[in-house]
């Protein structure tokens, strides 16, 4: 229902940022992530939103940035989790480590976030792996080439690369991992790739 609030950021609290549209307080509940982003009140700012309808109530959430949203999104597709726990997980830690370690199976590293135990942290391993990588090609690089077989070396690497984007990493720093992983190994599939990717950067 709204994509965006584009407005002057009225006030901001460390879990809720209130913006000012052509007169119009919008209060949207935000991650520590987001609030270290904003600019001091008054200032112009732009945070993506979804809103959460329930029964009994409806909220909006504000996100820094896409990548940011994209991820609240996906972590409310799994078993157990709701707006606000996904909201902890984004304020526990950054957009790329949540998805590096979905996507190399590493649940001990959500442990540590308020809410998340061993079981919420291997559902959401399990889970949401499974949602990224079968994802159409178009909007993350994965799915249609994450067999491997029958793929050129060059649709490889440009889906590998457009997967790495949509998860938030930047252009050279997800073209310079691929393309090191490729030279190291070129028959990988996609996702083997993206696997090895993930890995490469976070330990760079």
């Amino acid at each position: 229902m709204f994509a965006y609030f584009r407005g002057s950021l009225a006030s901001a609290l460390p879990e809720e940022a209130v913006i000012d549209v052509s007169g119009v307080g919008y209060r949207l509940l935000i991650s520590a992530s987001t609030y270290r982003q904003l600019p001091i009140p008054g200032e112009e700012v732009l945070l993506y939103s979804h809103l959460s309808v329930r029964e009994d109530a409806m909220q909006l959430y504000g996100f820094f940035s896409e990548a940011e949203r994209q991820l609240f999104r996906l972590l409310l597709l799994t078993t157990g989790v709701g707006p606000r726990l996904a909201l902890a997980i984004l304020s526990g830690m950054p957009v790329q480590e949540v998805h590096e370690a979905i996507m190399t199976n590493a649940p001990e590293k959500l442990y540590g976030i308020t809410g998340v135990g061993k079981k919420t942290a291997a559902r959401i391993i399990l889970e949401l792996r499974d949602r990224i990588l079968k994802m159409p090609v178009a909007s993350t690089g994965i799915g249609a080439s994450a067999g491997g077989y029958g793929v050129s070396s060059t649709q490889v690497r440009d889906d590998a690369v457009g997967a790495l984007l949509t998860l938030g990493f930047t252009k050279p720093v997800a073209q310079k991992a691929v393309m090191g992983i490729l030279g190291e190994y070129p028959h990988f599939s996609t996702e083997e790739v993206i696997k090895s990717a993930l890995v490469a950067i976070h330990n760079s």
